[in-house]
This record gives structure tokens, sequence and C-alpha cells, in this order.
């Protein structure tokens, strides 16, 4: 879902018949529906089970992709890319129903692999959806994730046992949802549209008060309800909060690179540092990063086992900021990027593995959903913020390429650079995380589990 639409870009307000500019609410929106909907499922997956919501979830996600593929105008396909977005709790939910059915040996490897599945999906979906745009119609690209998703739906039906809901069940938390949801819509709006509108414009502003007041009313009600849909005492320990900054800080540090790298790759040779690659070829080079991650999960899930995931989330902070420091010197060549891209893929890979293990380690057997899914949130807030700030980057550092204003070398090497700093940010974070022997974070899922159970 992530990259089903980046080949479609540039084509985006032909097919719709619209600008450029409302275009790219096509990609915005279903990031404004995943940052609402991801706290909303975890806390329901909490409340009612694991299963029913992974099954609900593919329900938009299918809806979405055939809405999408029979649009002919905007609004229709803004409206199914963000029932696409709705599903994006899928991936929270699963990861904290490992907790849930598997044995706390295999548990740490299982949350490893599940999470760099996101990696290689959206590395290889972004080759295959290219081919297809290319060489078929773009809505087979659609049609293709409308039958895939319900083939989904059908294995998790099949496949997925019922998780336990343990203990009183308690209530869902409505006031919470809106107010979260109008303080996050507004609070992405403005990080990922403040560059078009204009940072100082009265619309940015407003939005960027109305989610700093949103998010006070938040706060101020869920220390005061009963069942709140985020418990912020226990997000506010200091191992929940620390893991949680930590993941927004990450987040940014592994979009930068997908930001900076594909446009590398295609930039004409002309500019002196462009590659020309084709869109098809671009997908291809940077297909590795996604299977870094899957080939560095199980090493991950041994290093969380004996160390801790924490050890394990500082390592993959530090590669990726190797792999960042690595595009000084490899940035001219493809094969360089390709180099640069699968390192910084290995240490996302390594890190994205241990933050749900750190997270689940931390909080009640009852609110693992939740807290896995505000996990996934922050991580999304740091994609949102990087994508803002490497694109002013960008625009400050351009230059005049015929009839169009394209970003510097130099441009470029910053956003890396960047990229580079934030990453070294994130392991200094991740420092202050209070430590544990090895093997404490299995332990204590046990020991809650247990106590739950008696």
């Amino acid at each position: 879902m992530q990259t089903l639409v980046v080949p479609l870009i540039a084509q985006l307000p032909v097919i719709l018949d619209t600008t450029a500019s409302n275009a790219s609410w096509v990609i915005t929106v279903t990031l404004l529906a995943a940052a609402v909907a991801m706290p909303v499922t975890g806390r329901l997956g909490d409340l009612y089970g694991k299963r029913p919501m992974l099954l609900a979830c593919t329900v938009p996600v299918i809806a979405g992709s055939a809405v999408c593929a029979l649009a002919s105008s905007l609004f229709p396909m803004i409206l199914g890319r963000g029932l696409q977005g709705l599903g994006m709790g899928l991936i929270p939910l699963g990861i904290s129903a490992l907790r849930d059915l598997l044995p706390p040996e295999k548990l740490h490897s299982s949350i490893a692999l599940m999470s760099s599945s996101m990696g290689i999906g959206g590395a290889l979906g972004l080759p295959i959806a290219a081919a297809v745009a290319e060489n078929f119609s773009w809505r087979a690209l659609f049609w293709a994730a409308a039958v895939l998703t319900a083939v989904v739906a059908v294995l998790i039906w099949i496949v997925v046992p019922a998780t336990p809901v343990e203990g009183p069940r308690g209530k869902f938390d409505p006031v919470g949802a809106i107010t979260l949801g109008v303080g996050l819509v507004c609070l992405l709006l403005a990080v990922s549209k403040g560059a078009d509108w204009a940072w100082s414009s009265g619309i940015t502003i407003a939005m960027f008060s109305v989610a700093v007041v949103a998010f006070g009313v938040f706060a101020w009600w869920e220390l005061r309800v009963d069942d709140p849909l985020v418990d912020l005492r226990v997000t506010a320990r200091r191992p929940v909060l620390l893991t949680n900054l930590a993941s927004v800080v990450v987040g940014f540090s592994m979009y930068a690179q997908s930001l900076i790298v594909p446009q590398l790759l295609q930039l004409p040779a002309e500019t002196g540092f462009g590659l020309g690659q084709s869109m098809f070829a671009m997908g291809l080079w940077m297909a590795p990063s996604g299977v870094m991650m899957m080939l560095v999960s199980p090493l991950g899930a041994r290093l969380s086992a004996g160390r801790g995931p924490k050890v394990t989330l500082l390592v993959g902070s530090l590669v990726i900021a190797f792999g960042y420091g690595s595009s000084v010197l490899l940035m001219g060549s493809t094969w360089g990027l390709l180099v640069v891209t699968s390192i910084c893929g290995a240490g996302v890979g390594l890190a994205y593995g241990a933050m749900p293990a750190l997270i689940m380690g931390s909080v009640r057997q009852t609110a693992t959903a939740a807290a896995n899914s505000f996990n996934s949130l922050m991580r999304s807030v740091g994609t949102s913020v990087s994508a803002a700030v490497v694109g002013v980057v960008l625009a400050q550092m351009s230059m005049p390429f015929g009839e169009h204003t394209l970003p510097t070398e130099a441009g470029f090497r910053t956003g890396l650079l960047i990229g580079c700093g934030v990453a070294v940010v994130a392991a200094l974070i991740i420092l202050a995380i209070p430590g544990a022997p090895a093997g404490a974070t299995l332990q204590r899922i046990d020991q809650k589990r247990d106590a739950v159970k008696v």
C-alpha cells in the first residue's frame, strides 16, 4: 500500500484530470487515515481480540482497492486510498498477537521477521508496481491489491487462532479517539503540506494550533477516564517514552534515504550527478534494501534474545548512521547507492524488530495491541517529519535545469548527512533507555502472561 502509487505519481494529474498539488492528496490521505486508525484498531484489538480486528482491517483495504481501480476522478481515488489507510493497523495488531499465541523462545524471531516484512513488502512492491504500470493498465495495480488482501483475509480466518481477551474487558474511549484523531490529522497535514501552503501561512499556523489544543484536550481526558484509548501513565514510563521517542527519530532516519536515493537514481545523467535510471530500474536497485531487512531479522532476534532488544535497537541505529555516512563516498554510482541502501536496510531491519519487543516488555498483557499501535504511529510521525525536512532542504538547495528546477548535488548530500546525524541522535536516546539483563524482556512477558492466567 505504501509504494503502490509511487510509479503513478507523475501520471496522476492526467489520470484524474486534476493538478499535481491536488493529486498529492492520493498519497497524503493514506497517511492521515492510517494515523487515525492505528490507535483505534489497537485498542479494539485489546478489548475484543486481535483476530476479529485483523479481519476487520482487511475489509477497508479490499473496498478501497476496488474503489481506486474503478476511479476516474480525484474524489473516488482519495476515498479509496483513505480506506486503504484504515487497514494499516494490521501490522501492530499482528505483532501484538504474536505475544499471545507463541511461546517465549519463538517470540523475538517472530517479531523481527514480521517487522522486517514491512520493509521487503515496500521494497519489492516498488519494482513490481512499476513493471505493472509500464506494461499494463494502472487499474491492474489496485485490482491485484484487492485480490491479495482478500487472500490475506482468508488465510487469517483459516490459520490464525483466536487470541484470548485477558482480564476485564473495559470500554472503548470515543472521546479519546476523536481528540487524538483531530490532533493527528491537523499535525500531519501541517507537516506534510506546510511547504505547499507556506510555513508561515494562516492555514499552516491554524493546523498546528488546532493540533496543540486537540492534544491538550486528549491528554486531559485520558488522565481522567477509567478506560483510556492510550494509557498516558504507562506511556510516560521511561522505557516506553524513550522507545517511542527513538521510534520517531528512527522513522525519520529510515525515510530520508527513501526520498533521496530514488531521485538520484532517476535524474538525468546530464545533471552531473543523476544516474539516468528508469522507474523500473530504480525499483530494482532499491529492492535489495528490503531483502536485507529480511536477512538480518534472524540475527536481530538472536541478538535480542542474548543481549536484550535495547542492544539490538542501538546497533540498528548505528548501522543506519554508518549507511548514511558511507554515502559521502558512494553517492556517485548505482552500485554505490545499492550499498548505501542495503546497509541502511539492515539497520532498519534490526531496529524495527527490536522496538515491539521493548514496548511489549514494558506494558501489561491487556494493552499490547494499543501500545504497539501507538509505537507504529510514532514511526509514522517520524516519516512525515522526515518528508517535510528533506523536502525543505532539497527545495532550498536547488538549481534550474532546462524548464525545471532540480535539487543540487549538495542538497542531496545534505539530506543524507541529516539522516546520518538523526540516526546518531536515535542511538543517544536509546542509550538512555533503562537496560535489562539478557532475556529479561521475555521473562517479564512470561511472568505477566502467567499472572494474568492465575
